[in-house]
């Protein structure tokens, strides 16, 4: 495992904290769910002999405070949190991987500030506006229903709700041997519930110009797990951006948390789709 370089950033309403690893074209790793810098350690393992990869704190987790605790968040400021940590590192378009709701950063980013990602790999994007409208209501009310699960029962009771809207198998996950544990910490737990509380409201609020996203100059790569069932609503996303872009819709190893259940295949797929970048 090479050293990782850390730093802090002060951007608007927030400072950010993050890690760069590897050599090569810059690739930026965003997040899903309560996920920070540390949380996709074994995909950048693989991924830092021919990138230089940057992952950080979300707002608002772990490392990466906020000025005012009670700001609202929004899937723009976290769109914009990733332009100023592109633009303190480099002047060169880069490369980005956005998982889950880091998708939706993603997309937002290569809308907000053209051409500074040259492109994305957007992996399940949790974007509700994707969906035609029926569909999206739909699932905007689970959003919701999820909120109040954990406000009443807790964060086990509402990591299954999510698992099963996300299409994931608790019991019987599959996974490559020899991953990195993640335990639910006291901080990842603290992660957990501001993920819910506020990035869900984010995820609900969000004004993403969808029409927009078929004239951006970012190359988007829309993909999905292979064990991601069809019917769920992150694969419904990843079709429909997919079928908005005019794009093939990617497979990726394992479902929903491929890239940490899978890390050594998934690290081979970013590589080869990135290949051809």
């Amino acid at each position: 495992m090479n050293d990782a370089m850390t730093g802090m950033l002060h951007v608007p309403g927030a400072r950010l904290y993050y890690e760069v690893r590897g050599t090569g074209p810059l690739l930026l790793i965003s997040q899903s769910g309560e996920g920070d810098a540390g949380r996709s350690v074994d995909l950048v393992d693989r991924l830092v002999e021919d990138h230089t990869v940057v992952t950080y704190d979300r707002r608002g987790l772990s490392r990466s405070t906020l000025d005012d605790p009670a700001q609202r968040l929004t899937v723009e400021a976290h769109a914009d949190d990733v332009h100023h940590l592109l633009a303190s590192l480099t002047d060169e378009p880069a490369l980005m991987l956005g998982c889950s709701l880091g998708a939706v950063i993603g997309l937002h980013l290569a809308l907000r500030h053209p051409g500074q990602v040259s492109t994305l790999i957007a992996h399940e994007p949790v974007a509700p506006r994707l969906l035609p409208d029926a569909e999206r209501t739909h699932h905007e009310q689970e959003l919701r229903e999820m909120q109040e699960v954990y406000r009443r029962d807790g964060l086990p009771a509402v990591v299954t709700v999510i698992a099963k809207l996300l299409g994931i198998s608790l019991a019987d996950q599959e996974t490559e041997p020899d991953l990195t544990p993640h335990p639910f910490t006291p901080e990842r737990t603290v992660n957990f519930g501001f993920f819910v509380e506020h990035d869900f409201t984010a995820i609900l609020d969000d004004t993403l110009d969808v029409a927009a996203l078929k004239n951006t100059p970012t190359r988007i790569i829309p993909a999905a797990g292979r064990t991601t069932p069809r019917t769920v609503f992150d694969h419904r996303c990843a079709q429909e951006l997919a079928d908005l872009v005019g794009a093939g819709l990617e497979t990726f190893p394992g479902g929903h948390n491929g890239n940490l259940t899978h890390p050594r295949a998934y690290a081979a797929r970013v590589r080869e789709l990135l290949s051809g970048a």
